[in-house]
């Protein structure tokens, strides 16, 4: 009897096995969200990477997680490391190819809870001058425990919550540093306005001076009293 039970264990652990060698070998997830803010202004939330803590869905999760940064600051080459608890486990984030303000892609190395290499990257589509449709994906290939998770969560489930909360963040970060960028601007305008009617005014004044003294009588020295 052992021996029978025995064997249809063996073979349902086959069977299953079997069934998740047959799974997908790659993924991919992807979410999209559309920005009232330039492109330009978009992109460089995202090339920074220490920007990222303002809107990242993952910092929320773990205020207090180490961070480590290095390379340059935003760009290819920088590269952000982090250790926290685990909701955010170990991992490893780094720039990988830019293109200002449209297209951002980095390499994704997460080494706990689990081991895995991913490509990720931002699709920035300007939307006229005060808006951009911002796509975030990733991509990955399965080996066969990703497959055997695969049956019971599946990554688009898992992590595309994720990349809807952290857009939504986004979005409410690139739109306030627009509306910042757009406030100084109007008021450099106003500044620069002020200062050539303060300028176009002294020149009136200047000018009406000058044509004064030359229409005073000969030999009568300006700011002379009478005898």
């Amino acid at each position: 009897m052992l021996k029978k039970i025995l064997v249809v264990l063996v073979v349902g652990i086959g069977g299953f096995l079997a069934y998740a060698a047959s799974r997908p070998d790659t993924y991919r997830v992807e979410r999209s969200a559309k920005i009232d803010a330039p492109a330009a202004v978009v992109f460089a939330q995202i090339e920074d990477l220490k920007a990222w803590g303002a809107w990242s869905p993952w910092d929320k999760r773990d205020p207090q997680m180490k961070k480590t940064f290095e390379g340059p600051q935003a760009g290819v080459g920088a590269t952000y490391s982090w250790h926290g608890n685990k909701e955010v486990g170990k991992g490893k984030m780094s720039i990988t190819a830019t293109e200002v303000p449209t297209q951002v892609k980095l390499r994704l190395e997460f080494m706990e809870p689990f081991a895995a290499v991913a490509s990720t990257g931002f699709a920035i589509t300007p939307e006229g001058d005060k808006a951009a449709t911002v796509t975030w994906s990733m991509d990955g290939t399965n080996d066969l425990m990703g497959k055997v998770f695969g049956i019971f969560m599946k990554m688009d489930a898992a992590i595309g919550g994720d990349f809807e909360a952290g857009l939504a963040s986004l979005k409410t970060v690139a739109e306030a540093e627009a509306a910042k960028q757009s406030a100084a601007k109007a008021k450099q305008v106003a500044d620069a306005a002020a200062d050539a009617a303060a300028k176009a005014m002294a020149d009136a004044v200047a000018a009406k001076t000058a044509d004064e003294e030359a229409s005073a009588p000969k030999g009568k020295a300006k700011g002379k009293g009478k005898k």
